[in-house]
């Protein structure tokens, strides 16, 4: 499992069209398995759940997404889960950490608009 959490400013629902615009048009085999969305008065709460196959693993595994927003204020938590064939143990992390990877240079782009 491998997590990243970010705060940043913008709009929650922008920020959602580009991590499912990143996600989904980054891998054929991705896919949004499930959402849920949240509101308490001004405050927003947004989750996603991303699935896609990892050719380096063999295997499916998950992206976790959970985004708040006060105001402008974002903060997000992506974890990532699955990508082992191991049984008691993980032993190739390859298709996790590649996942993350790709939701940070969302995140990065997303900043860079602004």
């Amino acid at each position: 499992m491998a997590k990243q959490e970010y705060r940043l400013t913008g709009d929650l629902s922008r920020l959602l069209k580009a991590i499912d615009d990143g996600i989904l048009g980054g891998s054929v085999s991705a896919s949004l398995e499930e959402e849920s969305n949240f509101r308490l008065g001004d405050t927003r709460c947004a989750v996603r759940v991303y699935e896609r196959y990892s050719t380096m693993g063999g295997n499916r595994l998950s992206l976790n997404v959970t985004a708040l927003s006060d105001g402008d204020t974002l903060l997000v938590s992506a974890i990532t889960a699955g990508g082992s064939q191991a049984m008691f143990f993980k032993i190739n992390t390859w298709g996790e950490e590649s996942f993350l990877d790709r939701f940070d240079q969302i995140i990065q782009d997303f900043r860079d608009r602004g």
